[in-house]
Order: C-alpha cells, then sequence, then structure tokens
C-alpha cells in the first residue's frame, strides 16, 4: 500500500482528490489538509510514500512546502497554472497535474509514482542494516525496463537536470534514467563513490589517470573536477599517494 497525503486549500479540488484517491486499490490517504501548515505538522507525525499538493495556497505555496522538507516523500503538484511546471520538476517531484484533470490523467500520475515506489523498493531490500548494497547492485528504470547495475560496474554517472546518464562497463552507451543525482547518490557507497563536479560522480575504483583537473577515461573521455569538490578529491588521491617527498 502506497500512503499519500493531499494539501489543497481549495475544499472542492480536495473532494475530488479524495475520490480519486478512493478509486485507486493501491492507493492510502492518511491525510487531507487545506494549507501547507496543517501538511507540515501531519508530515511530522506521519511517515508517507507520497504527497499530491497544491501550488497555489495562502501564507506557504506548494513549492516553498516541499522546498522546506528535509526529507520529502514523492511528490506530485497540482495547480491551474502551467508556468510552475518547470519549477515543480527541478524539486525533484514524480509529476505535475494540471486543473482541471480528469482520473486517467491523475491514473498516469500515480503509476509513475508506483512504479518509482516499487523501484525504491527492490533497491532497498539490496541494503543491510548498516546501509550497505548487499548483493552490490541497485536497480533503475530506463526507458520502460527496470535494469539491475552491479555498482562495481560504474565507471561515472552525469547530472542532467532531472536525468542521470550511468556510465557502465560492458555498455556502449550510458544508461539514461529519471532520477536526480542527488537521489541516486544516497544508493551508493561513500566509499567508493565521490562527487567532483556539479554534474559529475566518479567510482574511485574506476580511476586510471588523473591530469589537469580532469580525471581521464579510455583516453579520450575526461570528467571535469569541480572547484567546490577538488579538496575532498584530491584528499583522497593524496592519503592513497606513493612517492611523496619528504
Amino acid at each position: 500500500m502506497i500512503k499519500c497525503i493531499l494539501v489543497d486549500d481549495e475544499p472542492l479540488a480536495l473532494v475530488q482528490l479524495q475520490k480519486y484517491v478512493e478509486r485507486v486499490p493501491f492507493l492510502e490517504c492518511v491525510r487531507a489538509c487545506n494549507c501547507a501548515t496543517e501538511a507540515i505538522g501531519a508530515l511530522s507525525a506521519t511517515e508517507v510514500d507520497v504527497m499530491f499538493v497544491d501550488i497555489n495556497m495562502p501564507d506557504i505555496n506548494g513549492l516553498q512546502l516541499v522546498g522546506s522538507l528535509a526529507k520529502p516523500p514523492m511528490v506530485v503538484f497540482t495547480t491551474a497554472y502551467s508556468e510552475y511546471a518547470i519549477e515543480g520538476f527541478r524539486l525533484d517531484a514524480v509529476d505535475y497535474l494540471l486543473k482541471p484533470f480528469s482520473f486517467e490523467s491523475f491514473m498516469k500520475a500515480v503509476n509513475k509514482v508506483h512504479e518509482l515506489h516499487s523501484l525504491r523498493s527492490k533497491a532497498r531490500q539490496g541494503y543491510t542494516e548498516e546501509g550497505a548494497l548487499q548483493d552490490n547492485c541497485l536497480f533503475v528504470k530506463s526507458d520502460y525496463r527496470i535494469l539491475r547495475i552491479p555498482i562495481d560496474d560504474i565507471r561515472y554517472i552525469e547530472s542532467m537536470s532531472e536525468y542521470v546518464r550511468i556510465y557502465v562497463d560492458g555498455y556502449t552507451k550510458p544508461i539514461i534514467s529519471l532520477i536526480s543525482m542527488k537521489k541516486i547518490e544516497e544508493f551508493l557507497p561513500s566509499s567508493s563513490f565521490m562527487r567532483v563536479h556539479r554534474s559529475y560522480m566518479v567510482n574511485l575504483k574506476k580511476i586510471v589517470e588523473v591530469s589537469k583537473m580532469r580525471i581521464v577515461y579510455n583516453g579520450d573521455v575526461f570528467v571535469p573536477i569541480g572547484d567546490m569538490y577538488k579538496d575532498k578529491f584530491f584528499e583522497y588521491i593524496d592519503s592513497r599517494f606513493v612517492g611523496k617527498n619528504s
């Protein structure tokens, strides 16, 4: 069962959303809130999987609400104004529903939520209580498939806004998945993976050469090392450097 919370300051819209949720067997509404303040209280008291939240609300709007949460659940934004779509997806929203929306449109968003929830559940099954990957793999959705990727085979990951490109040994092309760099970073062991640039994370075990603030792969593929990340990266290199001047 996927637990959800509904947030909308319009009573009729909130009732309609509740009716839609009641028609979905795997959705359970744990709270319907008519303002962001009420939603914050509900989220602090109850753990939910997804929130359906209106953007245009008084005092605290939906974007501000989601942005204020340290660990937000999955989010589906609902609003009558299409200009908020881009900003909504920047907050890693699963989907964006433009009012008035039909039950069919609602179900398209819900199916995305269901797929992502299943994907995360499968990935969590590979974790021990200490947080390490038990079978040393992760699952990602690419196109219409869910792929199992051995993490030791990942060379590096490139961020593309809401998507990532995962470069894996044995694949001629990168695996492209609709997930943020922040989210995938949560599933990777920090002992092996490091963010070296705003748009890049590398498998430290796959590094062969570092030259001129770049990590070199196969002689002609370069990953830049960003100024914000260089100190931590070169501390790692220095800790393993042989032949330093005494």
